[in-house]
């Protein structure tokens, strides 16, 4: 697993894309890629760009995290 160069949440631009995603998360891009595409995953389409909003991807990460809540 890749280590990610983000420390905390506060570090993180607004919009993330896919490189971004997959950086905070330590995975490949190709994963990050894959990720925005499924259902569920809090995307923002913009044209043809694909981003998430910062807050939406943690309380995304909150919620899929084990022991977090799920509602």
């Amino acid at each position: 697993m890749k280590e990610s160069v983000y420390k905390t949440y506060d570090e993180l631009p607004l919009f993330l894309n896919a490189n971004l995603v997959a950086q905070v998360l330590g995975v490949s891009p190709s994963s990050g890629y894959e990720l925005m595409h499924e259902p569920g995953f809090p995307v923002l389409r913009v044209g043809s760009r694909m981003v998430v909003p910062k807050e939406q991807f943690i309380r995304w990460v909150t919620e899929h995290t084990e022991g977090g809540d799920r509602g």
